[in-house]
């Protein structure tokens, strides 16, 4: 029986109260990159810190976006995640459906080799692939910034059982309606499983996003660097302009908050969505 005080609920509102500050040491890092980008470099290094800015500098934005050829930067980020994370799905989503719903000769063994790749780390591997993208030239390429990472062990792994869990009596009725596979698949098993479809897309898209490693690793250009290099533009050895910094980070996070914001909204009716009657 509930114990109550006041007509409070004690556990809820004890719930309740861990929730929120759960809630606050989530958020709070976020609050404090946002207001320490419009302070001045004094206010970012006095102590105690000041929890906001004695007056809003707009400029710091401005002189963030005057560092370095900006527009370029956001324009390669883009399209390496959206190209990158197109590619992974256009491979992941047939290789997904054959391992879960097709047996051929070797299906398993391929299949644990392509979960093995997700237990090796990209450090092990990089010299070998940048090895064999300098021979093809492709050094220095949008082409070496997403061709190596067609194959997505994750995407895989995640929409295969997704595939398996769906009802046998789906295939069948396809079957006796003669339907063609591509077709299946495209009309009526992606939706079913539109809520993880959405979920691979928005976390591997924000992995390309905040890449560095392999930018930094496969190109030397400045027309290829992403935003996550352009960040690096913002340290100097002079020291740290923390309101620059911050700033910059503002511009890296922004579009992924507004993406997630739109996703979210998708993910949460998919799981209303009722493909099986």
């Amino acid at each position: 029986m509930s114990k109550r005080v006041f007509g409070v609920n004690i556990p809820e509102a004890a719930g309740l109260l861990l929730l929120l500050a759960v809630g606050l040491i989530y958020l709070f890092p976020f609050y404090w990159m946002i207001v320490t980008s419009f302070k001045t470099l004094p206010e970012t290094l006095v102590f105690p810190p000041s929890f906001f800015p004695k007056q809003l500098k707009f400029e710091n934005y401005l002189e963030v976006w005057k560092t370095g050829p900006f527009p370029r930067y956001v324009f390669n980020s883009f399209l390496v995640a959206i190209l990158t994370t197109a590619l992974q799905l256009v491979v992941a989503i047939p290789a997904a459906y054959a391992f879960a719903r097709r047996r051929f000769k070797g299906s398993r063994v391929v299949y644990a080799m392509i979960l093995a790749g997700m237990m090796l780390p990209m450090q092990v591997v990089i010299i070998p692939i940048y090895l064999l993208l300098s021979e093809l030239g492709w050094i220095n390429t949008y082409a070496a910034l997403t061709i190596p990472y067609m194959v997505s062990p994750f995407a895989i792994f995640l929409l295969t059982e997704s595939f398996k869990q769906l009802p046998d009596d789906i295939i069948d009725a396809a079957k006796l309606e003669q339907l063609s596979e591509g077709r299946l698949v495209l009309n009526m098993l992606l939706p079913m499983i539109k809520q993880i479809i959405v979920t691979v897309t928005l976390l591997l898209f924000i992995t390309h996003w905040n890449d560095l490693f392999w930018v930094l690793i496969m190109t030397s250009s400045e027309q290829l660097h992403t935003l996550t290099v352009g960040m690096i533009k913002l340290t100097n050895t002079e020291g740290t302009h923390w309101q620059l910094l911050m700033a910059g980070n503002v511009i890296l996070v922004a579009p992924i908050f507004m993406i997630y914001l739109f996703a979210s909204k998708h993910i949460k009716s998919a799981f209303t969505y009722s493909g099986i009657k």
